[in-house]
């Protein structure tokens, strides 16, 4: 095989790739181009963004995104067990807390990397590891001990796999992406999918959606604080947040977005919820939904934005709809799959990486969560 004439850059700015080969490394997805400019626009605070980038006599053959933060370690544990990890952060900080370097992005569906139409499957290892190299070099020069790779796709684990092994990445389980299959038959025919008891309970839900007025929007530049406030609120009632996204993050991926649509939910002139949605040919995906509490008891929000998105997809005949990385309960009662996602993780000290191999088995996701400890099962 012809060894690539390539080269990598670490690029600061997703400006640095001219959008049609950002692109043209994602045929069909969702989260394109316009998507990273948005969240470089006005992203969640606390991170830095960057772009490896792999050109071979200047034609773009590989894209994948990157961001440096200061990541804990127990971002993902719930319940009681939180109080040590806490207690722990105060007594041993060096450890819960840690400069990271990360392939992926805190806001995206997955670890996008892509792959120009000219870098053909068998050259994609070889060009993966030239990226990794990159990427490991540019950790070490920004004091970056953690290195990770976020969200990789079951699609991609076999290529992430192949070169992080032999580096000594750790895998554990991340959040999954929920996945609902369009049946035929519209509405009618998704809810001859559910179980009896699930059918009766949304038909009970739906009877309060003529109390509510949903208006679809690309702009919410008048009401981007009442969005915010929203957002801020279930983030509030959630015990997994990575991020914390800024209002007019909203207004940016609309304004760079044009297959980005907000749905608003209005009880009289109250704004009670919101549902930010990305449209493609082939997928419905989910981005985020905020609600008012009260209101979305009262008014069964959260199922009836669902059946407003089941319903969008049946007109539209999107075939999948993508329910995103929350609700895994409610979200396998109504239909949907689990898609596996996975963290890669290593730290350049010997020692260090051996305690968080420890700490990974105590703050692993499918220790909290039975759907995600189901998943994996099925996995192994």
């Amino acid at each position: 095989m012809r060894r690539p004439s390539a080269t990598t850059t670490i690029e600061r700015s997703i400006a640095a790739v001219a959008r049609e080969d950002w692109d043209r490394c994602f045929p069909g997805e969702a989260e394109t181009w316009a998507f990273y400019r948005a969240v470089e626009e006005a992203g969640p605070p606390g991170f830095d963004w960057r772009y490896v980038v792999l050109r071979d006599q200047g034609e773009v053959l590989a894209v994948v995104p990157a961001f440096l933060t200061r990541y804990e370690l127990d971002t993902t544990v719930q319940g009681g067990l939180k109080r040590i990890t806490r207690m722990l952060s105060r007594a041993l900080p060096w450890l819960m807390t840690l400069r990271l370097a990360a392939l992926g992005s805190p806001v995206a569906e997955r670890c996008h990397i892509g792959f120009a139409p000219t870098a053909p499957p068998e050259r994609q290892p070889e060009l993966l590891a030239l990226m990794l190299d990159a990427f490991e070099a540019m950790a070490d020069a920004e004091g970056c001990g953690l290195m990770a790779v976020k969200d990789a796709g079951e699609r991609d684990m076999p290529l992430w796999r192949r070169i992080t092994d032999e580096r000594g990445y750790q895998p554990i389980p991340g959040l999954p992406t929920g996945m609902l299959d369009m049946p035929a038959g519209g509405l009618d025919g998704y809810l001859a999918t559910l179980s009896r008891a699930t059918r009766k309970d949304l038909r009970r839900k739906m009877r309060v959606r003529e109390d509510l007025r949903v208006e679809r929007r690309q702009c919410v530049d008048d009401v981007v604080e009442a969005v915010g406030a929203l957002y801020a609120e279930t983030v509030a009632h959630s015990d997994l947040q990575f991020e914390h996204l800024p209002p007019n993050y909203f207004a940016a991926v609309l304004r760079h977005m044009p297959n980005a649509t907000i749905v608003l939910y209005w009880a009289g002139d109250a704004l009670v919820a919101f549902n930010l949605l990305i449209e493609t040919p082939t997928h419905l995906v989910d981005k985020y939904i905020g609600m008012h509490y009260p209101a979305a008891r009262r008014y069964n929000l959260y199922f009836i934005s669902w059946i407003e998105n089941i319903e969008y997809c049946a007109k539209r005949g999107i075939p999948t709809y993508q329910s995103g990385q929350a609700f895994y309960v409610s979200k396998l009662r109504l239909g949907c799959r689990l898609s596996p996602n996975w963290l890669l993780f290593r730290h350049r000290n010997r020692v260090i990486n051996a305690c968080l191999r420890v700490v990974a088995r105590i703050v692993r996701l499918d220790r909290f969560d039975p759907a995600i400890a189901s998943l994996m099962e099925r996995q192994t």
